[in-house]
């Protein structure tokens, strides 16, 4: 005999269906937005484990960076970058904040990353930002502060003046379009702390390196990076 409370439960995904995200499978846990199959298709690269991976190595003779990572790669119409549309272009925040939190409890399991005083998300342009809505490396920061306990420190690290879009740009013009575009308000706040930049997804790093150059004066600070998503293997 069915009992009451799983009646209700029937009915309130009769008139509220709850989803996968990924695959529009409705076998899927209340808390969740992707169903196991979806989860388990996921593309980890799992560089958070390696030491000298290629997101440091992208690093490697330009800035000094404790420890970098990326937790998916991105492939044109897979999964993750579905994931990442819904985010920055539908405003699906509970995507970014779900991805976020899958990144950060690998980045505390990895024993590489556990040391980290403060996330910091990568800032949009003032313009761009405010014509999103939100920034979505914050929304990945809050997802990634979930699991691993950190506190966000956000506004910060700004961006002072428009970007171009990198996309159709060669790796010179990349670099020579994001110099000196960033700037720290209160360098005092991370002086002689360790903390994770991040942001969505990396291609030559230019963007990153660009707001990491004026966070290297500060004095004793560390410095790592985590993005979501990197170009495909």
């Amino acid at each position: 005999m069915l009992s009451v409370t799983s009646l209700l439960k029937d009915a309130m995904h009769l008139f509220f269906p709850h989803t996968c995200l990924g695959c529009g499978n409705d076998v899927i846990a209340r808390d969740n937005i992707l169903c196991l199959r979806c989860i388990s298709n996921l593309p980890h690269t799992n560089f958070e484990k390696l030491p000298g991976n290629p997101i440091e190595n992208i690093f490697r003779g330009r800035i000094t960076i404790e420890a970098g990572s990326s937790q998916f790669y991105f492939s044109k119409g897979h999964l993750v970058q579905y994931l990442i549309h819904q985010l920055k272009y539908k405003s699906n925040k509970e995507a970014g904040e779900y991805l976020g939190a899958v990144m950060g409890k690998a980045l505390l399991q990895s024993g590489r990353f556990s040391n980290i005083d403060y996330l910091v998300p990568l800032p949009l342009s003032a313009g761009k930002q405010f014509k999103r809505g939100f920034n979505q490396a914050e929304v990945i920061c809050d997802g990634i502060s979930t699991a691993m306990q950190v506190p966000v420190h956000a506004g910060n690290l700004v961006r002072e003046r428009y970007i171009d879009t990198q996309t159709k740009k060669h790796r010179t013009e990349r670099w020579e379009n994001v110099e000196g575009s960033f700037n720290i308000l209160h360098p005092e706040k991370l002086q002689g702390r360790h903390i994770l930049v991040v942001d969505d997804v990396i291609t030559t790093g230019a963007t990153l390196e660009a707001g990491i150059q004026c966070l290297l004066d500060i004095p004793a600070i560390k410095i790592s990076i985590a993005t979501l998503a990197t170009a495909s293997k």
